[in-house]
């Protein structure tokens, strides 16, 4: 949305005045980080009640599955990141120039679109959390996978209306795994919440990028429409779900 209301009308200059307020998010982050350190300090002597972050900073560091398995089932939750994020990565950079190609719409009416396609990834995101703690992680990477791909088929062969439609149910499909993975790959890797939010966020995400631009040099080869025929299969690396274990680690423990 600033895009289309302030970069596209008033030039690239009026990025700089965004700067300030990732300065105050900075500031606001580094008082977050602190209040975290000190809420996982182990509780005194004596005490009688401990919150929910240091009974998780206390807990089992060993997960209950053997280390062969858990390394499988990382390396199969990462290839599940990797194909979702390549293909968010490649709606997320060409679909502007896919929609202004394609249905010759100007520059700031893109964005607009954009915007609805990346509301729906919040959205999902937020969802998928929710629903996952009701439903269990499995059962939303396997929607996630058999819900996105068939509108992923549909996208390239849509009008203009269906194609913002598509759009928004694809980012919201997708996006409701990744809470999931990334909760599951916490609970493999009990007591290593760094290690496991940092190779998803990270690791994943650059895989995601690097894919991205492999699919920017095939879209300057061929076109973003081909682009946009070809990564809904990247989807079906989402089959590999089927062979990860029930129970990833240790059983969970609430706070007293």
């Amino acid at each position: 949305m600033l895009a289309a209301f302030v970069v596209v009308p008033h030039g690239q200059s009026s990025i700089g005045w965004f700067s300030t307020a990732a300065l105050i998010a900075i500031v606001v982050l580094l008082q977050i980080g602190r209040w975290y350190a000190h809420r996982l300090t182990p509780a005194r002597p004596g005490s009688r009640s401990r919150t929910s972050a240091t009974v998780a900073a206390t807990a089992p560091r060993h997960s209950e599955l053997p280390r062969s398995k858990v390394i499988g089932a990382v390396g199969i939750l990462v290839l599940l990141l990797f194909s979702k994020n390549v293909y968010s990565a490649s709606l997320g950079s060409y679909y502007t120039f896919y929609l202004i190609e394609r249905f010759h719409l100007p520059v700031q009416t893109a964005q607009f679109y954009l915007f609805t396609f990346l509301a729906g990834i919040v959205a999902g995101t937020l969802a998928g959390g929710a629903v996952g703690d009701r439903i269990g992680r499995i059962p939303i990477m396997w929607v996630s996978i058999l819900g996105a791909l068939p509108f992923a088929l549909l996208l390239p062969h849509a009008n203009l209306f269906w194609t913002g439609i598509l759009a928004v149910l694809i980012a919201f499909i997708m996006a409701s795994a990744f809470s999931a993975i990334l909760v599951y790959a916490q609970e493999l890797l009990p007591g290593r919440v760094g290690l496991a939010a940092g190779m998803f966020y990270g690791f994943s995400f650059g895989l995601g990028g690097l894919g991205a631009a492999a699919l920017g040099k095939l879209a300057d080869l061929t076109s973003i429409t081909a682009v946009y025929q070809v990564t809904p299969f990247l989807l079906l690396l989402g089959l590999l779900t089927a062979f990860l274990p029930r129970r990833p680690g240790a059983p969970s423990i609430r706070s007293t």
